[in-house]
């Protein structure tokens, strides 16, 4: 069963757990399971997908219950009228707070604006020596993408060399890889924390909440981070 964070007669959010695509896609025909699927069956009811998140991050996937409502969203999306949150852990000790305006290839080789703020929540420093280095350290970051180009993120912290942890093939794969060895730990820790809009139906202020999955929360945990 998915987490359902909120459900009205319009709209429901439920909380999507890493590795779960959204939808049917020609790049991954080796799902089985689909979000949309799997969220059409326990309601019972056909549902609108009103936007994307990619198979690996996890978090908040909001969907409509009826075509009117879809079209709204889908025009709040568009018109940037959504404020998004993401929680991620980087590699290295992220500056304190940031504005990340890099801009990303489309498939199509189209160059696409993006944009991304950030600030850093905590530190670790792990007694761990990783290549060089006699430690590790790491950084709990809370970013705000103001567009929605894809792996949006994951290339934006790549750029500025705090990389997510698990992230492939944006990432560090000497990371990811001593994540593995050591932790036993093959997921990237990107999730979809925070969705802020007006209701497209009563047009009041919501801000719906998702808790991080059990993976993101261990490695929280390793890291002495408190959420």
């Amino acid at each position: 069963m998915l987490e359902i964070v909120h459900q009205d007669a319009d709209l429901v959010l439920i909380n999507k757990p890493h590795g779960l695509l959204v939808h049917q896609s020609p790049i991954a025909r080796d799902a089985e399971e689909f979000a949309l699927q799997l969220l059409r069956n326990q309601l019972g009811q056909n549902v609108w997908p009103a936007h994307r998140l990619d198979r690996k991050t996890s978090g908040l996937l909001l969907f409509a219950l009826n075509a009117e409502t879809n079209q709204q969203l889908q025009a709040l999306f568009r018109e940037n009228k959504i404020t998004k949150k993401y929680l991620a852990i980087v590699r290295g000790f992220a500056p304190d707070e940031g504005e990340i305006d890099y801009p990303l290839l489309k498939e199509n080789g189209v160059l696409q604006d993006a944009f991304t703020a950030f600030k850093t929540l905590q530190r670790a420093e792990l007694p761990i020596a990783f290549g060089k280095h006699p430690s590790s350290r790491y950084s709990l970051v809370e970013a705000s993408p103001q567009t929605g180009r894809m792996h949006q993120l994951r290339k934006h912290f790549a750029h500025i060399n705090h990389p997510i942890i698990g992230d492939r093939p944006h990432g560090c794969n000497k990371q990811n890889k001593f994540f593995k060895t050591n932790w036993q730990m093959d997921t990237m820790l990107l999730h979809a924390s925070s969705l802020s809009f007006a209701h497209p139906i009563n047009k009041q202020w919501v801000n719906y909440l998702a808790r991080p999955q059990p993976e993101f929360l261990r490695m929280c945990q390793l890291m002495g981070f408190k959420l």
